[in-house]
């Protein structure tokens, strides 16, 4: 399908156009999954399970999410740093 015909289609909301592509193959950029163990003491362990529990959601959620943000802002403070 040429570029225009898929233009179309989306302006004219003919259908949905994901058919129109093959998702079997899509990746992510950064995105692709890397085991790592790392040990933490009981008391830590203790501790994020029972975040986990009172969230609802898997000890490794917590430790994902809590990283990702820590990293955010870690990457954020570095970058308003420079330009200042």
């Amino acid at each position: 399908m040429k570029a225009k015909s898929l233009d179309k289609k989306f302006d004219e909301n003919q259908s949905d156009i994901l058919d129109e592509f093959d998702l079997s193959t899509v990746k992510r950029p950064n995105q692709t999954q890397k085991r790592v163990n790392v040990d933490f003491p009981t008391w830590m362990i203790d501790s994020l399970n029972a975040e986990a529990s009172r969230l609802g959601v898997t000890r490794q959620s917590i430790v994902k999410v809590w990283l990702a943000e820590r990293l955010e802002h870690s990457i954020f403070n570095k970058s308003s740093n420079r330009t200042q």
